[in-house]
């Protein structure tokens, strides 16, 4: 989600003599740096490792006494606090490349060969567990401020996991821990056991489950999984349902010390913020409660993010399996495709035709066999036949009611607990995940139960095309 920019580098100059003059002129100013960022010291109720990876990114120069923002105590724990008032727009931080934490670290690092060929996130999750259990990383410092674990449903025991019974998120909860714990053993085997020399320390399934629950919660992507990076200071950043853009994240060339230029991981604010403030981001947009659920612990109230992905699949015995996949797939769908439905929006568009194209049967089958692929899917974005919208509506109706009955709980019994408060965290995002899916069923039921009262009403197919030659219509 970030955007990438060229950077300008200044030339390392070449006279040793002058070389020697701006080392020692860089270390006489360096206490000066540290002595203006003393005069904003932290808060003193801040947990002492955070005070002390300040200082270090002091001393490193990843902060100066321009930068707006600093560590503090905040609603969610700790966050990001304004120093000064902050411009809408306004650049609060800029963070080197050479303290980023990417695949290009890793390759650099003790462990590089034996990470060739791992996936991205997989590397980066190895990297951590070293440097956590190095006395002398360069990153010890980084390493003490990660929290042990998140609210994220990876992390809730059995009784937890309980209280999402029939939801879309525990299903998704127990197949990324299945995921992970599948890769863990693959990674025992052909990576840890074999190198005792680089992993002279024990790494458990949850050591594991802990890495990758930083990476998912903290690690920031440049267009996709395969460029993850974690950005120390930068992902102190709490997400807000009050920034509605994802623009505020770019990487720049910039100062990143006194004297060096390096490519810069820079945030813009989103806002405009009064000194006291708390700086933030957002997560995703496109994010549901669910998914900000596994991924970082908490949900929002905001029901638009409550919804519920409706998996469809075409069959594979049906006798115009190929035929139908040939038009899905020159619709960017496929044989199987979900729609993500979310309350109080009106459905995905390719939501309808899919449908009438994985219910085409019988005599409609006429539309696969004398028209081309293009040419269905356009018409399957109106009604075909009757039998034809009266199965659609038979199978998602059924699938909503097959869906609610899997819930332990009803929507009122969930909205009586929410009202009365008294929940702990992890309870809260159960009792919110639960009740919105259940309501995004009942929207969804109901959609198509207004369809089915309205099938007598509806122009089909056929009646269509006999208006277009002119067949039927108003007397003349």
């Amino acid at each position: 989600m970030a955007s990438v920019f060229s950077s300008s580098f200044l030339c390392p100059l070449k006279t040793t003599k002058l070389r020697i003059k701006l080392q020692t002129l860089q270390s006489s100013q360096k206490p000066f740096l540290i002595n203006s960022l003393q005069l904003r010291e932290l808060d003193p109720k801040i947990p002492q490792p955070v005070q002390t990876f300040w200082k270090w990114l002091c001393d490193e120069g990843v902060v100066s006494i321009k930068t707006p923002v600093k560590p503090g105590i905040v609603a969610e724990g700790l966050g990001l606090v304004a120093n000064r008032d902050i411009s809408k727009g306004e650049t609060v931080l800029g963070v080197p490349k050479r303290f980023w934490i990417n695949t290009d670290t890793v390759a650099e690092s003790e462990i590089g060969n034996v990470c060739t060929g791992l996936e991205p996130w997989i590397s980066l999750a190895l990297f951590l567990l070293r440097e956590k259990w190095k006395d002398d990383s360069k990153w010890k410092y980084y390493m003490a401020v990660l929290p042990e674990s998140t609210d994220s449903t990876i992390y809730w025991s059995e009784e937890e996991l309980s209280e999402i019974q029939g939801t879309q998120l525990l299903s998704t909860t127990l197949s990324v821990k299945e995921y992970v714990q599948s890769e863990f053993q693959k990674l025992e085997e052909q990576v840890i056991l074999g190198n005792k020399q680089l992993f002279p320390f024990p790494i458990t399934l949850d050591d594991f489950f802990w890495a990758f629950g930083i990476l998912r919660s903290r690690a920031f992507s440049r267009g996709g999984i395969q460029n993850l990076m974690l950005v120390p200071f930068a992902d102190l950043a709490n997400h807000s349902v009050k920034v509605t853009t994802e623009d505020h994240i770019h990487e720049i060339g910039g100062p990143a010390g006194l004297f060096s230029w390096d490519l810069l991981f820079s945030f813009q604010s989103p806002l405009k913020l009064k000194a006291g403030d708390q700086f933030l981001i957002q997560y995703g947009l496109n994010k549901s409660n669910a998914d900000m659920a596994i991924g970082y612990g908490f949900i929002e109230p905001n029901s638009a993010r409550d919804a519920f992905t409706l998996t469809l699949e075409i069959s594979k015995t049906d006798y115009f399996n190929g035929d139908k996949l040939d038009i899905a797939e020159s619709n960017g769908l496929g044989e199987t495709a979900d729609f993500d439905i979310k309350l109080g929006q009106s459905l995905p568009p390719s939501l309808f035709p899919y449908l009438r194209l994985v219910a085409l049967g019988g005599t409609d089958n006429f539309l696969i066999e004398s028209i081309s692929g293009n040419a269905v899917w356009n018409l399957l974005e109106l009604p075909v036949s009757r039998a034809n919208e009266e199965l659609i509506c038979k199978v998602v109706r059924d699938l909503c009611r097959s869906a609610l009955s899997g819930y332990h709980t009803t929507i009122e019994e969930d909205e009586k607990l929410m009202k009365e408060g008294n929940l702990s965290s992890r309870l809260q995002i159960a009792v919110g995940v639960r009740a919105g899916e259940k309501k995004v069923l009942q929207q969804l039921d109901g959609i198509f139960r207004e369809r089915e009262l309205e099938l007598d009403e509806l122009e089909y197919y056929q009646e269509r095309r006999l208006k277009d030659l002119d067949f039927v219509g108003e007397p003349k």
